[in-house]
């Protein structure tokens, strides 16, 4: 299989993309992951029984975090100051829905802050309930909508 880079310097190295023409607007995007896991382990998540404690504080907490550090992450993603990240996680009978909401005031998008913030929480609900459930899957990690910049909003079909 052959990878072609579409943003190449003149070298035909990778680069970062130029932003700096582009004008500051407002950007928000929303991601989501979801966890999926037996009901007891759901149960065990939601009623903060977990002997590693409150699963759904330290994910929301880790999800702010790896927000925080996407561009550390991600190569060739640049950093932004993002005005807020909020990380929801809601308990259904067989999985945990984990919805981040990442803002900015930028250049760029800020939808891969949104989509690692996701990822982040739901990789450490995995991890802080593991221990009673090592079948647990992390099923999507998409992005659900974005709005603001030249390209305009994107909303995935379905999406509420």
């Amino acid at each position: 299989m052959t990878t072609r880079l579409t943003h190449l310097n003149e070298r035909g190295e990778a680069h970062i993309v130029d932003i700096g023409g582009k004008a500051v607007t407002t950007r928000r995007a929303i991601a989501r992951a979801v966890v999926e896991a037996l009901p007891e382990t759901v149960a065990a998540i939601a009623g903060g029984t977990l002997k590693k404690g409150d699963a759904l504080a330290v994910a929301r907490i880790a999800g702010i975090m790896a927000a925080k550090k996407t561009s550390d992450l991600i190569p060739l993603c640049h950093p932004i100051g993002l005005n807020a990240v909020e990380v929801e996680i809601t308990a259904e009978p067989t999985r945990l829905v984990v919805t981040a909401t990442a803002t900015t005031d930028d250049r760029t998008g800020v939808e891969m802050e949104a989509m690692t913030a996701a990822s982040v929480a739901a990789l450490t609900l995995y991890d802080m309930a593991k221990s009673i459930d090592r079948g647990m899957r992390i099923a999507a990690v998409e992005l659900l909508e974005k709005t603001g910049g030249k390209s305009g909003t994107y909303r995935r079909d379905g999406a509420a």
